[in-house]
Formats: structure tokens, C-alpha cells, sequence
């Protein structure tokens, strides 16, 4: 691996937590997430998750990785210009880090739609080390144990669905567009009727994404949102922009809005308070680097009993 200790510290050197996400009074801000540095591998996990022994969730940084240039150093993408060996030895590294094999792993086929998969023992592999049977996914959905559901980011916001009573687990990428389509709303509908869950059990965890101070939108997208979300929910959700015709998006609160709709209850849900364009020496953002950069990855799986 071509970063080290020393690395990761200066990665946290001018970290930026974010205070407002969601309001003051809601108890979920403040210490969603730790980092934790697992032998020169960083990864983001949400607390709440480790009270889950039969869970693990980890989101992976750029830090760790043998890739270069733009894609220092854990490019996580086989879709850019990276080198594939350099990218699946990164996948590797993490296999390590995480304590699952890269041929258990399914990464989703994402194109911003709020379609989702549900993942069993003969999708182990694809995406990393063979060819996939499906597209156009954006989430992924397991009840089985020892499959780690993969999902990938750079300013979009991460949506993860937890079922601690039926063990069953959501990966869910949500941009604007699968925010606005509610692929959340589409995970818990299937986690119901398909796996037995109730809502009322279910956790939510949102991020870490771009922040609603980077995130300027035009008045297209403004109205998409405008069309399906209520007033109440818009004045949460969108703000004046930094330019005239331009506001500003809150993806997190917007999705957070979607899992109540949804019908989890309040004190489930938790937002990461890490905004993915405030931190560019740490995470990758599209919108920070203006496209040149690669992506990183939410990882979780189910641990064999």
C-alpha cells in the first residue's frame, strides 16, 4: 500500500463536520460516524451500527489504495480510467481490511435509477471478479448471511436499511434522482413484502454525502422536487442558492424526509454529519474535483452465525 499512517492523520488535518444537516435538538447529529484506521486502511462506520454484532458496515475512504494521479489512492471504479489491477488489488486491500472475500462481494450497476436487487448466493462475485447478470441497480437487498452488498459514491448520498428482528439489510446509492424517485421508500416496500419486515423495526442511516452548502441545483431540479415533496418538507429541503435562478439541495434531509414517509420512526434514523465536498483530502467528490476522481464505496454484509 502506498499510504500510511501519517497519511490518514493528515487526512483528518481540517475535517469538517457538518451542524446543519438536520435541526440543533435532534439528538442523531452529532457522532453518527467514527473513522477508524484498520492498518493504514481507514473506514467510516456509523456507531449505531456496532450495537449490531451480526452486522458489518464499513465506507471506505480515497486513503489505503495503490492507485494514482487523480484516483489516489482507493479508487474503487472499474468505469473510469484507472487501471482494473490497480482497482481490484484495491478491492483486495479491503477484503482484507474487512474480513470477507472479494468473491463475496455484488457491486450494484448504478445509472441514478431507484431500481433494487434482491441479492442471493448466486450473485457472489459480480461486479469485482466477474461479469454481472444485471444493470441498471441501485440498491441491493440480502437477508443471507457472508454476501457483502457494495455500493459506490462521491457526492451522492448513501442509504443503508437495517432489520435487526428479520436480519435484512438495504445498500441504497440515492443522487437527486433517486432521491426524488424515493428508491428508499422502494427498499422498505420490498423489505416488507418480500422479507416480512415492519418499518416500525427498521433503522435508517444517511451519508456521508455532499453537504447542502455545496450542492447547487437550477430551477429544474428544484421543481422536480417541488412536485412530490410538500411545502413543509420543501422549506427543509431546498434554499436560496448562492446565484440568482440556482439553490441550494439538501440530498440528506430529503432522504431522512423519505424514510419517515416511509414509516420509520424518528429516533431510527441517522445522519452523518461528513460532507463529502468539505473534505476533499479524505473523500472523494465529484463536485470538489470537477469530475477528475474516483469513488469510494459503502460495504456491509451480514456476519455468518
Amino acid at each position: 500500500m502506498i499510504h500510511c499512517y501519517k497519511d490518514y492523520n493528515q487526512a483528518l488535518i481540517g475535517l469538517k463536520r457538518l451542524n446543519h444537516i438536520i435541526p440543533h435538538n435532534n439528538p442523531n447529529l452529532s457522532n453518527t460516524l467514527t473513522l477508524e484506521n484498520h492498518n493504514g486502511v481507514p473506514m467510516l462506520h456509523f456507531r449505531k451500527l456496532k450495537d449490531f454484532p451480526w452486522l458489518y458496515q464499513g465506507f471506505s475512504t480515497r486513503i489505503g489504495g495503490v492507485s494514482s494521479g487523480i484516483y489516489e489512492s482507493m479508487n474503487l471504479s472499474f468505469n473510469l480510467l484507472d487501471s482494473k489491477e490497480k482497482v481490484l488489488n484495491n478491492f483486495k486491500i479491503v477484503s482484507d481490511t474487512i474480513g470477507i472475500p472479494v468473491d463475496n462481494m455484488v457491486y450494484s450497476k448504478q445509472t441514478h435509477t431507484t431500481n433494487i436487487l434482491q441479492i442471493d448466493n448466486s450473485h457472489k462475485g459480480m461486479g469485482i471478479v466477474r461479469d454481472r447478470n444485471f444493470d441498471n441497480i441501485d440498491g441491493l437487498i440480502t437477508n443471507l448471511p457472508e454476501i457483502c452488498l457494495v455500493t459506490s459514491f462521491a457526492d451522492c448520498i448513501p442509504v443503508i436499511i437495517a432489520d435487526p428482528v428479520n436480519k435484512v439489510i438495504a445498500s441504497l446509492h440515492s443522487g437527486w434522482r433517486g432521491t426524488v424517485g424515493n428508491i428508499a421508500r422502494n427498499a422498505v416496500d420490498i423489505m416488507k413484502n418480500e422479507y416480512g419486515c415492519h418499518a416500525s423495526d427498521l433503522y435508517g442511516f444517511i451519508g456521508p454525502g455532499i453537504c447542502p452548502d455545496c450542492y447547487e441545483v437550477s430551477s429544474d431540479v428544484a421543481g422536480e422536487f417541488a412536485d412530490v415533496y410538500s411545502n413543509d418538507e420543501m422549506s427543509l429541503i431546498l434554499q436560496n442558492g448562492k446565484a440568482d435562478g440556482k439553490f441550494q439541495l439538501n440530498l440528506l434531509m430529503a432522504n431522512r424526509i423519505n424514510l419517515l414517509n416511509a414509516g420509520l420512526s424518528d429516533s431510527n434514523i441517522f445522519t452523518a454529519d461528513i460532507c463529502t465536498s468539505c473534505n476533499p483530502k479524505l473523500l472523494f467528490s465529484h463536485r470538489a474535483s470537477e469530475g477528475k476522481r474516483g469513488l469510494m464505496c459503502n460495504f456491509i454484509y451480514l456476519k455468518g452465525v
